[in-house]
């Protein structure tokens, strides 16, 4: 599912366990559907649903806040959230961000997805000659390999709006 990870990040991101997390995806995609008439902007959809699962994170945490008390939460109350609460705009910003370099990502040939994924979505920083030897390519092409391939990519966010 195109979202999924996006929407799992927030409330993990906002201290729920991995159940209540399953819960939130669920609810929200549940709201999706009931409400997917309603959307007057169907190209927000994902913000429609960072909003919505931030919002359903928000009433689990004051839910477990007030003894398992159900307490719901509508636009006037998420507004005057105190500001130390988890999942602030920069956060939900990031996310965002992470979820269309992924999904750009993803859109790439598979020789530039495994040369950008092996060069930059690791722990520790690698040496272009373990690369090659990872890859199975020369180590001098790596450089200029990259070159194109971080341009495509620029290209593919470029035209989601990145």
């Amino acid at each position: 599912m195109r979202y999924q990870r996006l929407i799992y990040t927030i409330p993990s991101r906002a201290g729920l366990d991995q159940q209540q997390a399953a819960e939130v995806f669920q609810t929200v995609f549940e709201k999706l559907v009931q409400h997917l008439g309603d959307l007057q902007q169907p190209e927000r959809i994902q913000a429609w649903l960072v909003t919505t699962a931030k919002r359903e994170s928000w009433r689990l945490l004051r839910q477990q806040k007030v003894g398992g008390v159900h307490a719901s939460m509508d636009d006037e109350e998420t507004q005057d959230l105190p500001a130390d609460l988890p999942l602030p705009n920069e956060v939900i910003q990031q996310l965002e961000e992470q979820h269309l370099v992924q999904s750009a990502l993803q859109q790439l040939e598979e020789n530039c997805r495994r040369l950008l994924t092996a060069l930059f979505y690791r722990e520790t920083v690698v040496s272009y000659t373990e690369v090659a030897v990872a890859l199975g390519i020369p180590s001098g092409s790596i450089g200029p390999t990259r070159a194109r391939c971080l341009q495509k990519l620029r290209s593919l966010l470029v035209q989601a709006g990145f």
